[in-house]
């Protein structure tokens, strides 16, 4: 018997997760998960065994032949969504780190309205509020966060506790902005896509949630990775700001509908 679609799509990039998808995957299909969301995992040409092990649980695959990125892995699965009309996406990462069990709260608030009956287009989980669950962080990484977040204040005038934050529920009308092309940074959607979406008028909230440390495998910010990340992203925040407030650039598409 066919399965009916839900409304609710979760969109896990994998690059070279073996020792660690399958505990994953395990989890995202306990009743209380399986019930609400259907998954989508985004292979970027991953050169271990990540393949089989996504096939082997039945869960919906994409493949990429080269590796493309983190960004372009997510937007192809935003793509996916509004094809198959999904009404909201969760992404979430592949190593462990983000616990299944803030999904049920996630999806929650994607369709709780505020007092003026809006419901949020993205919410954050955070590793930083009061009630999220202890995660260690080193003091670059600190500062790194503590520079974000600055920047973010600045341009926008929010405060953002956990401006890096990969661990996110989408609306429709989110994931339609972020599917098109120049949307969407390929590589590093962090701070960078944070500050386009509230300077566009889209509505952010954040909550605490409970994540963990990767247990297994090499993290996308190992190496010299953090340098050019760094490098990378102040510079894409620059060009945010500039295009936005300068250039005007698709201004007010918050307040448009899906």
């Amino acid at each position: 018997m066919e399965t009916k679609q839900k409304e609710l799509l979760i969109i896990m990039p994998a690059y070279n997760e073996e020792k660690n998808i399958e505990a994953v995957l395990r989890e995202l299909e306990r009743p209380e998960i399986a019930e609400i969301a259907d998954v989508l995992v985004m292979n970027d040409a991953s050169s271990d065994s990540t393949n089989w092990v996504v096939k082997a649980h039945g869960h919906t695959l994409v493949t990429h032949v080269f590796n493309l990125g983190y960004g372009s892995a997510l937007q192809l699965g935003y793509k996916y969504a509004i094809r198959r009309n999904y009404r909201y996406v969760i992404q979430m990462d592949a190593d462990g780190q983000h616990d299944v069990c803030n999904i049920p709260h996630i999806y929650e608030r994607l369709k709780r309205p505020d007092a003026g009956g809006h419901c949020p287009d993205i919410v954050l989980c955070s590793r930083f509020m009061e009630g999220s669950s202890e995660f260690p962080v080193s003091f670059a990484k600190r500062a790194a966060y503590g520079l974000f977040r600055g920047m973010i204040k600045l341009f926008s005038g929010r405060v953002i506790a956990d401006p890096t934050t990969g661990l996110q529920g989408l609306s429709r009308r989110a994931v339609l902005y972020y599917s098109k092309y120049r949307h969407f940074d390929d590589r590093y959607p962090d701070a960078n896509m944070i500050i386009q979406m509230l300077l566009l008028g889209f509505r952010v909230d954040e909550i605490p949630a409970v994540m963990h440390a990767r247990s297994a495998g090499e993290s996308m910010h190992s190496g010299l990775k953090p340098f050019i990340y760094m490098f990378r992203m102040i510079f894409s925040i620059f060009a945010v700001v500039f295009r936005i407030r300068v250039l005007h650039m698709d201004t007010g598409a918050g307040k448009q509908h899906a």
